[in-house]
């Protein structure tokens, strides 16, 4: 869709936002509503929470952009939410492709109330434009919002249709816990290699070559080590890796220079890594499924403690290692390494956290002028501190405790419970809460916004068999094993860039992916003689795209970011 088309869908959209908020002003509306309107403290018409307030119920679709399960019909925190603030939920989920899911809901402009951020939908004029409506009628997410206001502005036409999930923190960054990128090792590993510090991605291969063949079976299942996620949207199992082993953070498809984006697809350091690949492969240290399983099948894998390590980011595979943790597997759970190709290189794995553009939700132009102020009031009263408290330490007295000094903690069977995937559908609101916006680093009272960073309830947590694999390191944390992270760059990262559907930087882009799907399993699973054949035909191949104007695209909005993001 061309830039023309887009922009007069959003002004029609904008038009009929603009003609519904006229003829309810026409209209004598509730006295609840007009209250709420004027209000800038914890109550609204439909998230009344004293006495006496009238809580006007009503239901918001909603679509998920990845595969979950849903909440049961007696979670209690939804019966809070419902029976406080009015709100119920219907959630689809992603089933099968997401391309192919995103073009029946545009064709049909079929779109929920909410829905999970994409381009896609974006371009499609499928969300409506956000900014006024919280200016009028959410003080507390304008509050959240304010300094990052300006990074929320689409770049093509300024408005702000997605609100971020993460990244907005209010105080400072706690770090007990890692969620990004890194080459995945077993504990076990580790353990049995006497704990030694890996520092490269030949060490990291030759520990999983020599464990493999001291246990080729684990549980009585044949050791898996190495696997490669490459599916659908979570393609950076297979992609991405290059970038941190010569020192560079996550930028997606492209390495930064001085603010200038270049592909490293077709570059020496991604063959270096290939070749690494094709290596242990012929040693049979790659799964032979890694390149036709799905993410249900791989995740299956890795939560029944057979595979040794893979290229991941945490968050990804975090349900998998759950399911170790409540099974007590703790040594067949992860250590995230920051490799690099040699030891003269600083890794650069453990950024600072950046907002989380394009993804979150957005209101759907479907949604109608009062349904989305009704959730927009919604997300104002969950991003106040209480609610937020809720959402993610969960019920004071239930979930967790607080001690006589007001410090939040957990029993060892509530932490037993937050890692338990059953428990949390009935008594967990993470669908909502994951992609909603939320308030990260430490509320007023000095308690963490997340549990995991609490840092006396991370000690206490820790099994004992942490305890002492840290201890064997000299680290409190799995976070020590990093370089610590140096300032963002102003316009990081490059991958958040709005490439723009139907350009050619979008078309380019989707065709090199195409290619190194292709051709990256070729190169991988051919004989160490053919490596190089097959590289030239894949390097040759990306030599024919106009890989200018995608990097032109990426260069283009990073310059835009520095303009327009750097403080004056």
């Amino acid at each position: 869709m061309g830039g023309k088309t887009k922009s007069m869908l959003r002004l029609s959209v904008i038009l009929l936002l603009s003609l519904s908020v006229i003829l309810a002003g026409c209209g004598g509306g509730n006295n609840n509503a007009t209250k709420a309107d004027n209000n800038t403290g914890n109550q609204a018409a439909t998230t009344g929470n004293n006495a006496g307030d009238k809580v006007e119920p009503f239901e918001i679709t909603a679509f998920i952009g990845e595969a979950g399960q849903q909440p049961t019909a007696d979670n209690k925190v939804y019966k809070k939410i419902k029976d406080e603030l009015g709100a119920t939920f219907k959630f689809e989920f992603l089933a099968g492709d997401i391309n192919q899911k995103l073009g029946v809901m545009i064709a049909g402009s079929d779109f929920p109330d909410i829905m999970t951020g994409n381009t896609k939908l974006t371009a499609a004029g499928a969300y409506i434009p956000l900014e006024d409506l919280i200016e009028e009628h959410a003080p507390n997410l304008k509050k959240h919002y304010e300094k990052y206001w300006n990074m929320m502005k689409d770049p093509n036409d300024g408005h702000i249709y997605i609100l971020p999930n993460y990244g907005a923190y209010n105080g400072e960054v706690s770090t007990t816990w890692y969620s990004g990128p890194a080459f995945w090792i077993q504990k076990a590993v580790l353990a049995d290699a006497g704990y030694p510090q890996v520092k490269t991605l030949d060490e990291y291969f030759d520990l999983i070559a020599k464990y493999k063949e001291k246990n080729p079976t684990i549980n009585g299942s044949p050791t898996i080590g190495f696997e490669i996620l490459n599916y659908d949207w979570r393609n950076w199992g297979l992609f991405n890796a290059p970038q941190h082993l010569v020192g560079h953070p996550n930028d997606g498809g492209v390495i930064v220079n001085d603010g200038k984006a270049e592909i490293f697809a077709d570059k020496d350091i991604a063959k270096q890594y290939y070749q690494k690949l094709n290596e242990v492969n012929a040693q049979g240290l790659i799964d032979k499924e890694t390149f036709t399983q799905n993410y249900d099948q791989y995740m299956a894998k890795l939560s029944s403690g057979t595979v040794l390590g893979m290229f991941d980011q945490h968050w990804n595979f975090q349900d998998a290692e759950n399911v170790l943790i409540t099974a007590k597997n703790h040594e067949r759970t992860y250590v995230g390494l920051p490799l690099v190709y040699d030891t003269s290189i600083t890794d650069h794995y453990l950024d600072r956290p950046a907002l989380n553009l394009n993804n979150g939700f957005g209101i759907s132009v479907n949604a109608g002028e009062e349904k989305a102020i009704q959730i927009l009031k919604m997300w104002d009263r969950l991003i106040q501190e209480d609610w937020q408290k809720v959402m993610s330490w969960g019920i004071e007295g239930e979930d967790y405790i607080v001690t006589e000094e007001g410090r939040f903690m957990k029993t060892q069977d509530q932490r037993d419970k937050f890692t338990d995937a059953t428990w949390k559908l009935a008594n967990k609101a993470d669908a909502l809460h994951k992609f909603s916006p939320k308030m990260e680093g430490y509320f007023s009272d000095g308690n963490a916004t997340d549990a995991a960073a609490q840092p006396e309830e991370y000690q206490a947590g820790l099994e004992e068999y942490d305890k002492n694999f840290l201890a064997a390191y000299g680290y409190n944390s799995y976070v020590d094993f990093f370089t610590p992270a140096p300032e963002n760059e102003v316009s990081y990262p490059a991958w958040s860039a709005d490439l723009v559907e139907g350009s050619d930087a979008k078309i380019v882009n989707t065709k090199q992916n195409d290619l190194s799907t292709k051709y990256l399993p070729k190169a991988i699973l051919a004989n160490p003689a053919d490596f190089d054949k097959v590289w030239s035909e894949y390097t040759g191949e990306i030599g024919k795209l106009n890989i200018k104007a995608y990097e032109d695209r990426i260069n283009e909005v990073l310059k835009w970011r520095i303009d327009s993001w750097t403080v004056k």
